[in-house]
């Protein structure tokens, strides 16, 4: 049994809804005051419910964090889209392990990093906006890598991608911070999706259409 324990974050809030939403969240609730002063109790409703969405698309729950050694945690919730050996990438010249997970706009959107490390590289690679579950996504669209050194040497790559509707990628975190597993470091708005390069031989712990959680299920084991 994995032995695990709440996210461990200093700044962890009491508001679960990640602060990148507080404006939107302001702005809409805003708009449903203004409506109901002018009396517009039809549009009241319409505002209310874009208001309930986008606090509902913001939140960021806590999670509970795996804490056996060589495990490698999703960095995104999710669908699992691809598993597959790459012998090469735009991110990496070695061979290395892919896995996509595909985030629709009901998931949560808060990426958090897969293992204990030091970040070695961020590099943001202007793009398209295909839709985010195709294939070639991964290539064409606009990106930001992110690659990280665990603390057992091995590298990891995992890498946002912008989607149809997503086009803002945030990312808090830059070359040289050293952060643990489950740690929160961005974000990518309205649908979108991450792939991940682990080393060839690391052992798959899920299959292509398993349901991920950030921080929380185990794709992997490093060997």
């Amino acid at each position: 049994m994995i032995r695990s324990e709440r996210s461990r974050l200093v700044n962890q809030k009491a508001f679960p809804v990640a602060r990148e939403g507080y404006r939107y969240i302001l702005g809409s609730a805003f708009a449903t005051a203004i409506v109901a002063v002018l009396g517009l109790y039809g549009l009241v409703l319409f505002f209310l419910a874009v208001t309930s969405f986008v606090c509902f698309f913001f939140r960021d729950p806590e999670r509970l964090i795996p804490e056996r050694q060589g495990a490698v945690v999703s960095p995104a919730d999710g669908k699992v889209l691809e598993i597959g050996v790459v012998e090469k990438s735009d991110f990496a010249a070695e061979k290395m392990l892919k896995m996509s997970i595909f985030m629709s706009i009901f998931n949560v959107h808060v990426n958090r990093i897969p293992d204990d490390g030091r970040v070695t590289e961020v590099v943001y690679h202007p793009g398209k906006f295909f839709s985010a579950n195709l294939d070639k996504a991964s290539k064409d669209n606009e990106r930001n890598a992110i690659s990280l050194e665990t603390t057992g040497g091995r590298k990891l790559i995992v890498v946002q991608v912008a989607g149809l509707i997503a086009r803002r990628i945030i990312c808090k975190i830059r070359k040289g911070d050293r952060l643990r597993r489950g740690e929160r470091f961005g974000m990518i708005c309205f649908g979108s999706r991450l792939d991940v390069y682990l080393p060839p031989d690391t052992v798959p712990a899920v299959s292509v259409g398993d349901r991920v959680l950030a921080g929380t299920s185990v794709l992997g084991h490093l060997s």
